[in-house]
């Protein structure tokens, strides 16, 4: 099972929308995948799941679990403020110590309205899962100047489409 990790906390997301396109790239090659959406997160989670609490907030702990029976990951993340969002710090925070992620594997998608698709969050986010022991695919694909690059679900660029495409394909076989 690969999750597909929406990696803000923002409702009706461009990212939500890049995860339901990357859900199709994965199906084409016959991957199972689901979609975490961080976004649907109980409200209170950062009170009532983390630190002393951790394992107490049986809705997150279905969000826990999603994490823990998944093989593979895609976080599909937005650049904030010249990294990534905090709501996906304190999610990845709440899967305990040591991590859900440990000795998985992941790709990562930047995305951004900007020039550099959300290089300096992913940056700052590969070294959070390598410290986590994640090993993260070599190949991160970022789509910048979403507004033009990504319309009506898709990704009209032809180069990061083909990147992406690459990226899910070395995904299924990583």
């Amino acid at each position: 099972m690969i999750t597909i990790v929406v990696g803000t906390n923002r409702r009706n997301s461009k990212s939500k929308q890049v995860a339901l396109f990357y859900q199709t790239l994965l199906t084409e090659f016959n991957a199972e995948s689901q979609i975490l959406d961080i976004a649907e997160l109980p409200d209170d989670f950062i009170r009532t799941a983390l630190y002393e609490n951790n394992g107490k907030n049986e809705v997150f702990n279905a969000y826990r679990r999603m994490m823990k029976d998944s093989d593979k990951f895609v976080f599909i993340v937005p650049e904030y403020n010249g990294s990534y969002p905090g709501a996906l710090k304190v999610f990845i925070d709440g899967l305990g110590y040591p991590s859900e992620l440990k000795h998985k594997k992941a790709a990562l998608v930047g995305i951004s309205d900007g020039v550099q698709g959300s290089a300096l969050a992913l940056s700052h986010l590969i070294d959070v899962f390598h410290y986590l022991g994640l090993n993260v695919l070599a190949q991160r694909v970022k789509i910048p100047f979403m507004k033009k690059n990504f319309m009506e679900g898709e990704i009209k660029d032809d180069l990061i489409n083909q990147l992406i495409r690459e990226q899910a394909e070395l995904l299924v076989n990583f």
